[in-house]
């Protein structure tokens, strides 16, 4: 049976939205908590990277903070790979509104990802850990499409998920639930 890490990716600046926007308020509930709540019943585990968060594990960026997304990514293949996960579903703290099937839908491949929409949202071998160490080390790209070409990751199209980067985008989003 396939062990899966679900990663909340919460390590970052927040520098477009002015303010830690994983605390944001939607609907009356911090945006962090949202994507936990979404994101939970389709994992075994659920950890937050790069951050603290109440009730939720928190592991380190790998192999320090501030390497973007790719460091949360490497912090959570390493935590699944010394903690006998298989694969881990990597989301952002920012995509308030994550499908019940996301699971389901990454999934149906090897390693996958929402390359053209939200390349964060990814499904990754928990042994993909040495690869993207590899990566990080050669000080090249950082980008998650850097790593998902290295690994032969599949991009899977998918519905648009929203994400919040700014203030605005928070207000739209808010405004297009009412």
């Amino acid at each position: 049976m396939t062990r899966v890490l679900g990663a909340i990716l919460g390590g970052g600046r927040s520098s477009r939205f002015g303010s830690d926007k994983a605390l944001a308020m939607l609907d009356g509930e911090a945006l962090i908590d949202r994507v936990a709540a979404a994101l939970a019943p389709q994992v075994d585990a659920l950890i937050v990277v790069g951050r603290n968060h109440p009730g939720l594990t928190a592991v380190a960026d790998r192999p320090a903070p501030d390497l973007g997304p790719l460091g949360g990514i490497a912090g959570a293949l390493h935590y699944a790979a010394t903690k006998g996960f298989d694969r881990v579903l990597t989301v952002p703290c920012d995509a308030p509104f994550l499908p019940d099937d996301l699971r389901q839908h990454l999934s149906v491949a090897g390693p996958a990802t929402f390359l053209d929409s939200l390349p964060v949202i990814g499904w990754w071998p928990a042994t993909a850990a040495s690869a993207l160490d590899q990566l990080l080390a050669e000080g090249g790209s950082r980008s998650v499409r850097a790593f998902a070409d290295r690994i032969g990751a599949v991009g899977i199209a998918g519905a648009t998920i929203a994400n919040v980067n700014t203030p605005d985008d928070l207000v739209r989003i808010a405004a297009q639930r009412d």
